[in-house]
């Protein structure tokens, strides 16, 4: 495939009480990966505890995770994204959009901690995120398990150097009797984002205008689509998706 531009998913067009709030177009994606956590300990008889209990020592490893928050960043679609949003929102919304363009600051780091218990996508499209998903360990109600395996779905913000991150994730678990491992690594290469000044975005930005009176907003999204390979290519490619209700 050598195309110039490409349309795909990972758009859409929100509405709530009837009314278009705004569109929004997807040119860049967070890069998926897995991390597996596996603590080994003794095995012995559940009725005598022991301090080198592996699932102890794995539940506490995914708890720090769960707990830590990594650093809040931005790239040039979500700046332009937050941007366009504090334009268009009032009060209190509208500070918090503000606030995230200075990642450094404690209004920032309010700021996503209000998204992450109130509107978590934005929450994953400020940092790279981790979510426990599957665990393992065990066979029997009365045996300590020597072993205790936890994966992690990771996604990270693009331009995050993976050795870097698990580095990072490592010093969070700070724990000898946890092992810390990339999983099964995705194939997705790490693309760049589309450009926000093509003739494809405006005219994106212009079917949107006449359809819906309403402005375009570039987004980031959480998850992963086959864009990743257009783009690797350097086909300029744009998500897009229907009208849907907040409601619903």
């Amino acid at each position: 495939i050598d195309a110039e531009y490409c349309f795909a998913e990972g758009g859409t067009v929100a509405r709530s009480g009837g009314r278009v709030q705004y569109a929004s177009i997807q040119p860049a994606e967070k890069i998926p990966h897995a991390i597996e956590l596996t603590a080994s300990g003794i095995s012995g008889h559940g009725s005598v505890p022991l301090e080198s209990n592996a699932i102890g020592h794995l539940s506490a490893a995914v708890a720090a995770l769960v707990a830590w928050k990594p650093p809040i960043r931005l790239n040039d679609t979500t700046r332009a994204y937050f941007t366009r949003m504090a334009q268009m929102s009032t009060g209190a919304e509208a500070a918090r959009y503000r606030a995230v363009l200075d990642p450094s600051s404690k209004a920032a780091q309010d700021a996503v901690d209000y998204f992450a218990k109130n509107q978590a996508r934005l929450a994953s499209m400020l940092r790279s995120s981790l979510s426990p998903t599957m665990i393992q360990g065990g066979y029997r109600v009365n045996v300590i398990p020597s072993e205790a395996k936890a994966t992690i779905d990771v996604r990270l913000l693009p331009g995050e150097s993976d050795d870097e991150f698990l580095a990072a994730v490592r010093t969070v678990v700070n724990d000898a009797a946890v092992k810390v491992e990339w999983a099964a690594r995705d194939v997705r290469p790490p693309a760049p984002a589309a450009r926000l000044d093509t003739e494809a975005f405006s005219s994106l930005q212009t079917a949107v205008a006449q359809n819906y009176d309403t402005v375009l907003l570039p987004t980031m999204s959480t998850g992963a689509t086959d864009m990743a390979y257009l783009r690797d290519r350097g086909i300029q490619c744009y998500g897009t998706g229907p009208a849907v209700d907040v409601e619903d």
